[in-house]
């Protein structure tokens, strides 16, 4: 009992940095993604907004 402990004790501390880690990665790669999609988002509105200007501006 006391060598199971033992080894609980001592493998606790990697275990909770490597949890740390995997979290801290994920929400990296998540703001990454929401990232890139929201460029995207805009990229098209402004797209669409420059065809909406060009339109405008031939029918006058």
């Amino acid at each position: 009992m006391d060598m199971t402990l033992a080894v609980l004790a001592g493998l606790t501390p990697s275990v909770g940095v490597g949890l740390l880690f995997w979290f801290a990665m994920r929400k990296i790669i998540r703001a990454d993604r929401h990232e890139r999609e929201a460029l995207e988002r805009m990229d098209r509105d402004a797209i669409a907004a420059a065809a909406e200007n060009t339109e405008n501006s031939a029918s006058r």
